[in-house]
């Protein structure tokens, strides 16, 4: 059945701000989007054609969703992979394919795929439990990343000495080998069915080191032409490598002596490129779209300069989210706020982000430092 089929159905594992966003998108094309997630008051609750709350872990829940829609994609990765493998097996379209999802969604598999595939990335080691790090107190400093599980900076701790092994993961992990880096950066692809590929310009991820969650994104990222040809073909390569259909954001670091190695992956829209709502002439949720789809895809160049912001909870406020200073945030021209549906802020979740734009990134970080300093997400 074609997408502009009035019947036409494409289902969405996963109803948080990154499903928000992209059924944001599937409306001006008069999609019908259906939701499963298991929040009943996710973020896409209230916009989606029909929101199942439902596991999209479990097998049949995932399995019975799928059967009713035209399309799968995903807002998350940690989704039933075995469901999806059977829905492809029927003739179910399924993107990104589940066998990205199995590979990503596992920090293990993830590494040994960028080794199989000549993919530059910092040297790691398996484990399966804490003890087993012992056998490596030689090797000091580490990057523990728990395999499954983790997302917006949980499952990860740093391992820099014996000392720091109190806060270290139980579970099967990867100890990544710390290296020194000038900054991260990250380029996110688009291929479709039929192969075409684009990418957005390079950015740049400034992180804050409580949250671990990106405090500051530029774009353009602030490096030479060459590092953003040699960032932009390693994100090709990768998502060739994996035959992917939708979108790739591809996160990496660049060292002081000019060499990239790719840090993680997502196979979706991802927080690297919330600023391309009104900073590109496509957004990441549009090209998105396109490549699930196998529409042509959307040019991406800058519109203007950019600085995005996540608005997170503020310390020490947990309950029902109050937004406070929004008014003298929306009278600075350039300031755009999303804000995600969410009705209950914590301490550091994501409630929204602003994308800043600028005739240059100096006034767009001007713009973006007033946000941050004035708009608060408290109860």
């Amino acid at each position: 059945m074609s997408f502009y089929d009035k019947n036409f159905r494409l289902g969405i594992l996963g109803g948080g701000q990154l499903g928000r966003m992209f059924i944001q998108e599937a409306i001006n094309y008069n999609l019908n989007t259906y939701v499963l997630d298991p929040s009943p008051d996710a973020p896409c609750s209230s916009i989606a054609t029909e929101f199942q709350c439902g596991d999209f872990k479990d097998y049949q829940t995932v399995l019975d969703f799928g059967s009713k829609v035209d399309v799968v994609t995903i807002e998350i990765e940690h989704v039933n992979v075995e469901a999806l493998k059977k829905l492809q097996s029927m003739g179910k379209k399924v993107f990104p394919q589940p066998e990205v999802l199995e590979i990503v969604k596992d920090k293990g598999l993830q590494k040994e795929f960028y080794v199989k595939n000549n993919i530059p990335t910092a040297g790691f080691r398996l484990i399966n439990n804490k003890k087993e790090i012992d056998q490596h107190l030689d090797e000091f400093p580490f990057m523990q990343k728990a395999r499954t599980g983790g997302y917006d900076g949980k499952g990860v701790t740093p391992l820099r000495n014996s000392d720091d092994l109190n806060n270290a993961f139980d579970c099967p992990s990867v100890l990544e080998k710390m290296v020194p880096f000038e900054m991260e950066i990250a380029v996110t692809v688009a291929r479709n069915e039929n192969g075409d590929v684009e990418t957005f310009p390079v950015v740049e991820l400034d992180f804050n080191p409580e949250a671990n969650l990106v405090e500051y994104l530029y774009s353009p990222a602030r490096i030479s032409d060459d590092i953003k040809e040699k960032a932009r073909k390693i994100a090709i390569d990768t998502a060739n490598a994996f035959n992917l259909v939708g979108l790739l954001a591809v996160e990496m670091f660049l060292t002081p002596d000019g060499e990239i190695l790719v840090n993680e992956v997502a196979p979706r829209t991802h927080n690297s490129g919330h600023h391309t709502i009104e900073g590109n002439i496509t957004s990441q949720f549009e090209q998105h779209l396109r490549s699930v789809l196998n529409l042509p895809l959307g040019k991406t160049d800058i519109v203007l300069p950019s600085v995005m912001i996540n608005l997170l909870g503020e310390k020490g406020f947990s309950g029902p989210a109050v937004y406070d200073g929004l008014e003298t945030v929306l009278k600075e021209p350039g300031v755009h706020v999303h804000l995600y549906g969410k009705t209950e802020t914590k301490p550091f979740r994501k409630m929204g982000h602003t994308t800043c734009t600028g005739n240059n990134l100096e006034d767009a970080l001007r713009k973006a430092k007033f946000v941050q300093k004035n708009l608060k997400v408290n109860a």
